[in-house]
């Protein structure tokens, strides 16, 4: 196994997607002892499979980049919400998991992460009560969530007194960006919710958060721009809360980072305070990384860092197909869809294929391109003069932007560079 131990033993059985009919429910120590191969038929297209060798190596890169930086990592975890890749990155040197709820933190928590961020604002009653629970049966468990205006404050401390919950919840004042997401938008709107976090018995402020991941544009001035606004921004209001004495932990977390601008973004993580300042990284689609959307952008984040591309991320998820039809000349279709590839920041990429017959796998053509995806078909344009395919072949898809393809499915073998199956993650979507 490329991970050494899974928070809790998955088991995987007949009726998941991509599993095979005929094999018994296994655990995961067992699914390396198959003898499977992707190549080979033994288990049913589509398919979402990892490749070992670039996780392996994504995980090292991005524990030496953030060590480099004097920061730490803290993943998204909604990325995969894989209890398997969750150990994985744990076992690197993470920090902790970032989640996008409670919901999400709890799955995390019932799987043994300890440390997390909850990198979204908390309010509603329902959830405050199952953090409280979440901290109550496991103490120690640190999970800041953001707080970014006096509404939600009031609704916190509406359902600390109405429950008698005596132990405050840790929180992040937000920052944000003008006709963006959440987040504070002037620093006086900021200030004024950061004293009434101070006075208030229900939370304690422990530090601040920003997002600029949504804005990388490709355009590495710009982008260079928007960033060091941002963190200007967050460290003068970091300053202000520390001369203050608004913040309550010994620590302060200053936290930010997308998968398209963390390098310039981890630079900017320890602004100088008088006491000492956790720099938290939370990029999470680093760990598959893909062939398209974060591809063209880390592209120039390896040239800013001086990091040749086969050096620095490498994509690791591949949607395997069947050719099920070749209707007309220069139309293939593939047996794989929007239920099984991401397509909502651009249509998947043929990356490689394979003759009905061969056990090794060959690049793309690159004239091969997918026009159009429906919930259970792909259509795979091909050009003259390019090889031919069949009805039988196989094509993997290579991915833009990774998070909405493991949400279709709830388990991906991993596998070697010779496509034969070693391992196998789970998620719980």
């Amino acid at each position: 196994m490329w991970c050494n131990s899974a928070m809790q033993a998955s088991h995987f059985a007949p009726g998941l997607k991509g599993y095979p009919w005929t094999a018994p429910t296994l655990d995961r120590a067992q699914i390396g002892d198959q003898g499977w191969n992707v190549l080979a038929g033994d288990l049913p297209l589509p398919l979402a499979v990892l490749h070992r060798q670039a996780l392996q190596h994504n995980l090292r890169w991005m524990q030496e980049h953030v060590a480099q930086a004097g920061i730490a990592l803290a993943p998204h975890g909604k990325t995969t919400l894989s209890p398997e890749l969750f150990a994985a990155q744990i076992e690197a040197g993470a920090w902790g998991i970032t989640f996008a709820s409670v919901h999400q933190l709890a799955l995390g928590v019932q799987q043994g992460v300890a440390r997390a961020l909850i990198a979204n604002q908390v309010l509603q009653g329902t959830d405050l009560l199952q953090l409280h629970r979440l901290r109550s049966a496991q103490p120690g468990l640190r999970a800041p969530f953001l707080l970014d205006s006096l509404a939600q404050l009031s609704a916190i401390e509406a359902t600390a007194a109405k429950h008698r919950l005596s132990d405050p919840f840790e929180v992040l004042l937000e920052w944000g960006l003008a006709q963006g997401r959440t987040g504070c938008r002037t620093e006086s709107e900021a200030l004024a919710l950061a004293r009434a976090a101070k006075a208030s018995p229900a939370v304690r402020l422990v530090g601040l958060s920003t997002y600029e991941g949504l804005w990388g544009s490709g355009d590495s001035a710009a982008d260079q721009a928007l960033v060091k606004g941002l963190t200007d921004a967050v460290h003068r209001l970091a300053q202000r809360c520390d001369e203050e004495g608004l913040f309550e932990h010994e620590e302060v977390i200053i936290s930010a980072g997308g998968s398209a601008l963390f390098d310039q973004v981890s630079a900017a993580l320890k602004p100088p305070l008088s006491r000492p300042v956790l720099g938290l990284l939370r990029s999470g689609c680093y760990l598959t990384h893909d062939d398209g959307h974060y591809q063209r952008l880390v592209h120039l984040a390896n040239r800013r860092m001086g990091c040749l591309n086969g050096a620095g991320l490498r994509a690791a998820l591949r949607v395997w197909t069947l050719v099920q039809s070749c209707p007309e000349p220069g139309l293939v279709i593939l047996n794989a869809g929007k239920r099984d590839a991401s397509t909502d920041m651009g249509l998947p990429i043929p990356v490689a294929w394979a003759p009905v017959d061969a056990l090794t796998a060959q690049p793309a053509p690159s004239g091969w391109s997918l026009s159009a995806m429906n919930d259970q078909h792909a259509y795979l344009r091909i050009t003259e003069g390019a090889p031919p395919l069949q009805v039988g072949d196989r094509v993997a898809l290579g991915i833009s932007h990774p998070c909405t393809t493991f949400d279709k499915w709830r388990w991906m073998p991993v596998v070697d560079e010779g496509l034969n199956v070693v391992d196998a993650i789970s998620t719980m979507f």
